[in-house]
């Protein structure tokens, strides 16, 4: 990667360190100590290693810049951010930068998608493997869900109760998981609101329909999906369980309460993103 920078990197304009985390959060440390020494910090890895850097410069004027390196890369794809290194390191010198919200659940941030449910499942589960990828996901989707439970939900979206039975909840800042998965295709980053995506239990037969539907951006026809907007967003669950914050699974309890930040992050969207 160093040698990538070098070659592509534009040197009339930058100056630049780079440094390597050596495990969980040390990314958020360092990021957080360079707050204040450079413009722009640069993530390289996937929506958890995001996660960890925009954590500690959001609300600041720091701007983050990322080069895609993760299995699933959801907000770099869904902010037009290539996904070829040479492309991405490129993509910072033309230094297009949007304000985009975030979000806090329970305190901590998430930037791309935050969930419970079936897919929280699967980050545990994904999280302990030995391969990671998509076909690794993919491969762990299918095993797991012969068994999987849906649960029962209270939501509390802006003082609306609604009280649903769901396969899972997501919560929805960019409209997808990564890979092109879209669970919310008119999602907005740029709206001050999270499109609360409610999964309805559907047949077993129909688990394959359902996927198709989100590689397709046709989500929103299926009768067992439905999209509630909102600012603040409280969920009761029965017990505690996996929730994922960007892809990184933790334990969290039966109380979450999710607020909106809006415009709290400044980020170097690709060429070809547009505001909705």
């Amino acid at each position: 990667m160093p040698a990538l920078i070098d070659k592509n990197l534009d040197k009339s304009v930058f100056e630049y360190s780079v440094a390597y985390s050596d495990g969980v959060s040390h990314a958020n440390v360092i990021a957080a100590e360079a707050i204040g020494k450079f413009d722009l910090i640069v993530a390289v890895g996937g929506d958890g290693t995001v996660n960890e850097i925009a954590s500690a410069i959001a609300g600041s004027d720091t701007v983050l810049g990322v080069l895609p390196y993760g299995s699933g890369n959801g907000l770099s794809r869904f902010l037009g951010i290539p996904m070829n290194p040479a492309k991405a390191i490129k993509n910072l010198n033309a230094w297009h930068v949007e304000t985009i919200d975030a979000a806090t659940a329970n305190g901590e941030w998430f930037f791309n998608m935050a969930g419970m449910g079936f897919d929280a499942h699967i980050s545990e589960v994904f999280s302990h493997g030995e391969k990671r990828g998509f076909i690794t996901y993919i491969k762990s989707s299918f095993k797991e869900v012969i068994n999987y439970k849906s649960e029962n939900y209270h939501i509390e979206i802006d003082g609306a109760k609604n009280e649903r039975e769901a396969f899972m909840l997501s919560f929805a800042n960019s409209s997808q998981y990564g890979n092109n998965a879209h669970v919310s295709p008119n999602a907005s980053v740029q709206d001050g609101l999270l499109d609360v995506c409610i999964i309805k239990p559907f047949p077993l037969w129909r688990f394959l329909e359902m996927g198709i539907r989100m590689f397709t951006k046709t989500s929103t026809g299926s009768k067992y999906v439905e999209i509630i907007r909102g600012k603040k967003i409280m969920v009761k669950r029965d017990n505690p369980g996996p929730m994922h914050l960007d892809g990184e699974p933790r334990i969290a309890g039966t109380d979450i309460e999710i607020n909106v930040v809006p415009a709290s992050l400044k980020i170097i969207a690709g060429a070809s993103y547009k505001k909705k």
